[in-house]
């Protein structure tokens, strides 16, 4: 197949690379998770962490899973007392969720080590080489993000 545009050439690359790095954060956070979590149960909290006072259905969306399977998952995180449900202030039926300080101390400890981890990757590359990827990640981010603002509701 060949590819015309400049824009599908990247494209390419960003759909060749992006997998590669997730599966790296991934089984990197898994390894280094001292209370021995899964990667839905982490990337729960990193969505709770992002989102205080988020609702399950909310964290089903974003692991795509269904609703019993993130209450699962989320059940688990609260009797490890990771995250706390609590009652809607304005809606009674409906429950938020937040991370307890445990739960906070837990995955800022677990993002740090693969942070250490990723720095430790880089290290051999030159300052110019690490400028050059964080101008391409700054343009990246920068183009998701928009492509986020249009799909909000």
């Amino acid at each position: 197949m060949k590819l015309g545009k400049p824009s599908e050439e990247c494209a390419v690359k960003v759909m060749d690379t992006i997998p590669l790095v997730m599966r790296f954060i991934r089984a990197d956070m898994r390894e280094n998770s001292v209370a021995s979590l899964s990667i839905p149960q982490l990337r729960a909290m990193l969505f709770i962490k992002r989102n205080p006072g988020t609702s399950v259905s909310e964290v089903a969306e974003h692991l795509g899973v269904t609703c019993a399977t993130a209450s699962t998952t989320t059940e688990r995180l609260v009797q490890r007392h990771f995250i706390e449900r609590s009652d809607h202030p304005q809606e009674r039926r409906r429950v938020v969720l937040n991370l307890t300080d445990e739960g906070k101390h837990h995955l800022e400890q677990t993002l740090a080590q693969t942070r250490a981890h990723i720095a430790d990757l880089l290290e051999g590359l030159t300052a110019e080489e690490i400028a050059h990827i964080e101008e391409g990640l700054t343009l990246l981010k920068h183009v998701f993000d928009r492509s986020e603002v249009k799909k909000a509701p």
